[in-house]
């Protein structure tokens, strides 16, 4: 409940948030627009804007064809399994990838499918001459297929677990087994989750950027995202970083637009309770190709990180961390991530309560429009890729070159838009539970304006602005997409620093650094998900399996 003043204020906030927002999008489109207008577009460029957009459309169909199609059967053995030691460890081990940063993941993928990767050691010791190359198609696959295979199981897996207990009664008085039980009782459980994490896994990888910058491996893989960075920072071609972004935003939208159409609420089943076995479940042998499989999903997914962590031990980290270099860019990335997440949570907050008041009273249009665009703003912002808004801010600043505030706070700016669906789906649950408990106590005390929000309001909604705000840090702390673009000598961060490390093969500080990002990162992940569980919000996808 709120005063009509505070109403007033609510929306008002509302809309300088959606304003800025707006601005902040606008602006880097409306610069690649005009940069764009005199562009024109010839056979041979054509030809490659072609084979650019084909083979981002390629490794993500790919990458999501194998993403989901391992993990429908990984999620079915697992629902299979509910009660083996260590599940719990696994679940929590495919979250890992959700917030690890990708610059150190994919050292970790190097480690294992490098050249002299443990991969091609075994292969080897087979007789196997020819290494597999982990550059091109194949690295961009097994990288997204780490990264999204886990996400999508623990999307799936939930289905499969709600299912009633009659279910499982019903078939096996049936005697539904193998392809019958999957046809009727498992998959129609399980096709809205498939078909909302394959349109999730495809559009993460249509728009993967720094995966596909380390392991494209020269210009017969690259995605439209890592051309559009190519064309800015080598080439300075802004007529050809336009007609990429433009596809970029075009694809983008598409995809968004798919899956709002596929995003169907799970309808649940009744049910008396009680528990039974499935049918399909049997010990001892039976038990082989389930525990294989979920043993093979471990492997893969723990053995990067466990990569990472071995050779970054194996690095000189007392040399790194006496290095004055990684101290100004830790400083920088901690300075970066701290402004992008009080831009983030404090754009949150105003939209969140905007949205509140529009609901609060009788609808009318004005009101539903200010609540629909608040909601749609976070959203808003995954239309535009960060590498899309920079290449419009980079023209807009002229490349950036010579300055050092301007570009620092384009990166923040980035890095608080890319952060803020997260951070809104954490406050909005809490500041809608936090109002309907305290809302009419306030009134009734009269404590209303600055004092309802510094008495009541804030320290109602301190844990789950502490988990937006942790969790924009640690977004931005591992982001190389912000800092691609007008990283220099003068603007260092890890994730830059890790990547020039690798641009000079110079593996081992690279995996000291990895090693050191990777535990901060992590560190700063777990304490956003106590945090959370705390007040309520999942963070993880999947979280109630744990």
């Amino acid at each position: 409940m709120l005063t009509r003043t505070e109403h007033h204020a609510s929306r008002a906030g509302g809309v300088a948030a959606l304003m800025f927002i707006g601005l902040a999008l606008a602006a880097p489109v409306a610069v690649l627009v005009a940069q764009g207008t005199g562009s024109d577009v010839s056979a041979s460029q054509g030809a490659y804007l072609a084979r650019i957009t084909w083979f981002t459309l390629l490794q993500a169909g790919l990458s999501t064809l194998l993403s989901v199609g391992f993990a429908v059967p990984l999620a079915r053995s697992l629902a299979r399994r509910p009660s083996f030691w260590g599940r719990r460890w696994l679940i929590n081990l495919f979250a890992v990838p959700l917030g690890l940063p990708p610059l150190v993941a994919a050292l970790g993928l190097l480690e294992v499918w490098g050249r002299n990767g443990v991969a091609n050691q075994g292969l080897a010791l087979f007789g196997v001459e020819t290494p597999f190359s982990i550059y091109g198609l194949s690295g961009i696959l097994i990288a997204h297929v780490f990264f999204n295979m886990p996400l999508a199981a623990r999307l799936i897996l939930p289905g499969l677990e709600r299912l009633p207990p009659e279910y499982w009664k019903t078939a096996a008085n049936l005697g539904m087994s193998g392809f019958n039980l999957f046809r009727f009782v498992e998959w129609p459980a399980m096709r809205r989750s498939v078909g909302a994490a394959a349109g999730l896994v495809f559009m993460l990888c249509a728009t993967s950027f720094t995966l596909v910058l380390v392991l494209g491996g020269g210009p017969a893989a690259t995605t439209l995202e890592v051309a559009i960075y190519q064309a800015l920072r080598f080439d300075f071609d802004p007529g050809r970083a336009v007609l990429l972004s433009a596809i970029q935003i075009g694809l983008t939208l598409a995809v968004m637009l798919g899956l709002k159409l596929i995003s169907v609420p799970t309808e649940a089943g009744d049910t008396k309770g009680g528990g039974t076995d499935r049918p399909d479940v049997a010990r001892g042998w039976h038990a082989l190709p389930d525990a294989a499989l979920i043993g093979a999903a471990g492997v893969f997914v723990g053995a990067p990180l466990v990569a990472v962590v071995i050779s970054g031990l194996a690095a000189d980290l007392m040399r790194l961390l006496t290095d004055a270099l990684f101290w100004r860019a830790a400083a920088t990335s901690l300075l970066i991530g701290i402004a992008a997440a009080i831009v983030s949570v404090s754009l949150a907050s105003l939209m969140v309560r905007a949205r509140y008041s529009a609901g609060d009273q009788p609808q009318s249009r004005r009101l539903g429009l200010l609540s629909g665009m608040s909601g749609a703003a976070g959203s808003l912002t995954l239309l535009v890729p960060p590498v899309v808004l920079g290449a419009g801010w980079f023209l807009m600043l002229g490349g950036g070159a010579g300055q050092l505030l301007a570009p620092l706070a384009v990166i923040v700016l980035i890095n608080a838009l890319m952060a803020l669906p997260f951070v809104m789906r954490v406050i909005e649950p809490a500041h809608q539970s936090a109002m309907e408990r305290n809302g009419r106590l306030a009134l009734s005390l009269g404590i209303t304006g600055i004092n309802r929000i510094r008495q009541i309001d804030i320290p109602a909604m301190l844990v789950p602005l502490a988990t937006g705000f942790v969790f924009a840090v640690a977004l931005s702390l591992g982001d190389l997409g912000a800092i691609a673009l007008f990283g220099s000598d003068r603007i260092v961060t890890l994730p830059w620093l890790l990547y020039q490390k690798l641009g000079s093969y110079r593996t081992a500080d690279a995996a000291g650094l990895a090693l050191l990002l990777g535990v901060t990162t992590m560190a700063l992940m777990i304490i956003a998900d106590r945090l959370g569980n705390r007040s309520g919000s999942a963070l993880w996808p999947g979280k109630q399996l744990q």
